[in-house]
């Protein structure tokens, strides 16, 4: 039997897993999502990796934060709005490997607790291997602290912070 303080249920599959959460995962753009749920369907489109809210375009992204004291990162599944033809450009090589396309701009599209004010934060998306999502970052130049954490990695205790934040005991 798994010990429940050293493991979690993913929102994903449903099932527990040892060990601690090593990502989060938005469901939708934060300006999506606060449509109300009744009218979600009447404003917008989406599916786990691609979302329209009439002229306006999203791609979920991975924005990996490396670990400074083990192996690993910790990976925030974020959105990004994109303008149409980087979105249009992302549906062409959606089943192909994107990897040597140029790096897109955007803006997150998700307010991440951890790092306060995050929504409308400039950042660079590289497109990849097909079944894998973009690999977001920030421009170069961004002094959020979120941009400061993802450039520098993340320590074990400020990991332990970031899963405070999302409820772990």
């Amino acid at each position: 039997m798994i010990n429940s303080a050293e493991s979690f249920v993913c929102s994903v599959c449903g099932q527990s897993h040892g060990g601690l959460s090593t990502d989060t995962a938005f469901t939708l753009p934060d300006v999506v999502w606060a449509i109300p749920e009744s009218e979600r369907d009447q404003h917008s489109k989406w599916t786990s990796d691609l979302c329209q809210m009439g002229e306006r375009y999203f791609i979920r992204c991975l924005l990996p934060i490396s670990f400074i004291d083990q192996p690993g990162y910790y990976g925030w599944g974020v959105w990004a709005e994109v303008d149409w033809p980087v979105f249009n450009r992302y549906l062409e090589i959606y089943e192909a490997d994107g990897s040597a396309e140029p790096p897109a701009s955007g803006l997150l599209s998700n307010e991440v607790a951890a790092y306060g004010e995050t929504v409308g934060l400039p950042v660079s998306i590289q497109f990849g291997p097909s079944g894998q999502r973009p690999t977001l970052s920030f421009t170069e130049g961004e002094d959020h602290r979120f941009a400061r954490e993802a450039a520098s990695g993340m320590s074990n205790s400020r990991y332990h912070e970031v899963l405070a934040v999302r409820g772990h005991k």
